[in-house]
């Protein structure tokens, strides 16, 4: 569960997010649209306790969120615009990364790796450095990063942009499988048809949130 009131962020003199406020269930999707420099990413990235809040509160299943590491340990997941993986390292070892972090057995992480890395039809490419594969590629890593991460709450911040079709409905679908799970998932996107894809649809527009869809 997401819950957020009246979440604000500014940097320096220029409000990014205003006074926000909305919850999102478990197996819930919400889509996120608007123009870019809308606030869509400030706000992923204030639900995932990666920028401090000028105003108001995010929890997480009734936990309030101070900081990154302390989300990160209650498991929310980010999947950052730009991809954020480690460029020298292989698409497996960016995989294992977190997962190794939470101190999960070897044999589970491979496991977890290689069904990820299938699911983004990754399989064959585990072992190519970050730096050798093509945009989407890169994308779709950090989508199976994400997904292997197992989260209470899945934030993708355009994780589709640079898929063609096909990419696009898998992601779609693995985002949708997390929902299933259990877990609250939000994407901020550009793509209309991700956003008529989703249970509930807003839209930013300078910081402020306008609801088109919702539960």
């Amino acid at each position: 569960m997401i819950e957020l009131s009246q979440v604000t962020v500014r940097y320096g003199d220029v409000t990014a997010v205003s006074d926000v406020s909305f919850t999102v269930p478990p197996g819930f999707v919400l889509a996120v649209s608007g123009p870019s420099g809308a606030g869509k990413s400030s706000l992923l990235w204030a639900i995932a306790g990666a920028v401090p809040l000028a105003k108001g509160q995010v929890e997480i299943d009734g936990l309030v969120i101070e900081d990154r590491p302390a989300a990160a340990r209650h498991g929310v997941v980010l999947i950052p615009q730009g991809n954020g993986l480690a460029r020298v390292l292989t698409a497996r070892e960016n995989l294992s990364v977190p997962l190794l972090a939470e101190r999960k057995p070897a044999a589970e992480v491979d496991r977890v790796i290689e069904q990820a890395l299938a699911g983004v039809g990754l399989e064959e490419s585990g072992d190519h450095l970050v730096e050798e594969l093509s945009g989407g590629e890169q994308q779709r890593v950090a989508v199976a990063r994400g997904i292997a991460q197992q989260g209470r709450v899945i934030l993708a911040d355009e994780s589709t942009s640079e898929l063609d079709s096909t990419n696009r409905e898998r992601v779609l679908d693995l985002l949708r499988a997390q929902a299933h799970r259990g877990a609250a998932v939000v994407i901020a996107t550009h793509d209309p048809t991700v956003a008529d894809t989703a249970d509930g649809h807003a839209v930013m527009t300078e910081g402020h949130l306008n609801w088109l869809r919702r539960l």
